[in-house]
């Protein structure tokens, strides 16, 4: 499937509401604690797509856009979002990130982004030169692998519990 702006925007703009729905009225059991050293808790995924909402994508899509002559995208702290998350409730989090996601969409809209803007490119510190539309798929597609995270990190709760079925189970291994 070729990137398509209103398809993307289809998938960011439902990544709140699918993990609200996947977890808001869970206890702390399900979404606080992974289950394995070093995986990330529900509550972290959330506090991880937030941070990389209003660190990430923006701040990198505007460095491609204003075209200057310094086109390295800022740093990003992949596990910046721990200190920010700290303290707060995985209701506060959803509600976070519906705000947070909403404004970013916001400033997509704002730009009326056309085909010569999508293939402008900016400096990746790791890969080098990307276009808009990669980062922009890219951010389509981490949205889905945190999507998938919560649901690994939930089943994995109960990995122990399911005996032999284990072997069927596709998301425990």
């Amino acid at each position: 499937m070729e990137f398509d702006l209103e398809k993307a925007l289809e998938v960011l703009r439902s990544t709140p509401a699918a993990v609200r729905a996947l977890v808001d009225e869970l206890s702390d059991d399900w979404t606080m604690g992974s289950g394995r050293e070093g995986d990330w808790s529900v509550h972290d995924v959330i506090g991880h797509l937030i941070h990389a909402d209003e660190t990430d994508w923006i701040p990198r899509a505007e460095v491609i856009l204003q075209q200057s002559g310094d086109r390295n995208f800022p740093p990003f702290d992949r596990f910046g979002h721990f200190e920010k998350a700290k303290g707060k409730t995985v209701g506060e989090l959803l509600d976070e990130f519906d705000a947070v996601r909403a404004d970013c969409l916001g400033t997509v809209a704002g730009w009326g982004l056309t085909d010569a803007e999508l293939a402008l490119t900016g400096i990746h510190p790791e890969f080098g030169e990307v276009t808009l539309g990669q980062l922009l798929s890219t951010w389509v597609v981490h949205d889905l692998t945190h999507i998938r995270q919560i649901a690994t990190v939930m089943a994995r709760k109960y990995e122990a519990e399911v005996g032999p079925w284990r072997e069927y189970l596709s998301i425990l291994k």
